[in-house]
């Protein structure tokens, strides 16, 4: 793993293979391993012919925790993807991003488009414009004093994941109860690259697929049958069908 400085923040990064990069941001209280590596998504991209890049968020996995909400928007998190490609000197990538890291990964296509040759946006569909919701139930599950004590089903899973992950429960609290930015579609709609929206079609977190392709011109939409938020991101078919969207 390498380190760089963005904008005050250390961030954790890794890089294998060789070839047309490609950038993978991870959800939240994830991180680039659990996301990535472990769900063999570097072994298939590199086996694939492509130089993978993966970072680890702000607040997240080896990067610097922060516990000011405030330091955790969508565009921020953008930027440090932004600086991570300056940083190894690389003009233009294509990007996947995982649930939040969808989010991050359009703000980051808005924002800079000439940085980004292709984009799959995952387990975010339809909620990226419309928002997700329950933040501050998260948030308050992740700094309860037990697992126990949690009587939300869905916080409840998000404190277990946090756990699993090793995270900084204190970090996720604060990242979690930042502007969880909408995206309109009238931004979405400025969008020029090559777009691929899945999701599963069990996944209660990400919405409809096929209101964000519909949002954005020329985006090409996959549903998985029988996934959810949590397994979708392993998925053979996911794989399939991003590797044939970058062939």
């Amino acid at each position: 793993m390498h380190k760089f400085n963005s904008g005050g923040v250390e961030i954790v990064y890794d890089e294998a293979g060789a070839g047309p990069p490609i950038l993978l941001v991870h959800g939240f209280a994830s991180n680039a391993r659990v996301n990535w590596r472990d769900t063999s998504w570097v072994r298939t991209l590199t086996e694939a012919g492509r130089r993978v890049i993966s970072f680890d968020h702000r607040g997240h996995g080896e990067s610097g925790k922060l516990y000011d909400s405030a330091l955790y928007t969508a565009a921020q998190m953008a930027e440090d993807a932004r600086r991570l490609l300056d940083h190894l000197g690389i003009a233009q990538a294509d990007v996947m991003g995982y649930s939040m890291g969808a989010r991050v990964s359009a703000f980051l296509t808005i924002a800079h488009p000439q940085r980004v040759r292709r984009a799959v946006f995952a387990g975010l569909a339809s909620r990226m414009i419309t928002g997700v919701g329950g933040a501050e139930a998260i948030a308050l599950a992740l700094e309860a004093p037990s697992r126990n004590s949690v009587s939300d089903t869905r916080a409840r899973a998000f404190r277990i994941f946090a756990e699993q992950t090793g995270s900084d429960l204190r970090a996720l609290a604060a990242c979690i109860r930042s502007a969880r930015d909408k995206i309109a579609i009238e931004e979405l709609a400025v969008i020029r690259v090559p777009v691929l929206v899945v999701a599963g079609a069990d996944d209660d977190v990400a919405g409809d697929v096929g209101t964000l392709v519909r949002a954005i011109p020329g985006a090409k939409g996959v549903t998985l049958p029988n996934r959810n938020h949590m397994n979708a991101v392993g998925d053979r078919g996911f794989k399939e069908a991003v590797l044939a969207f970058l062939a």
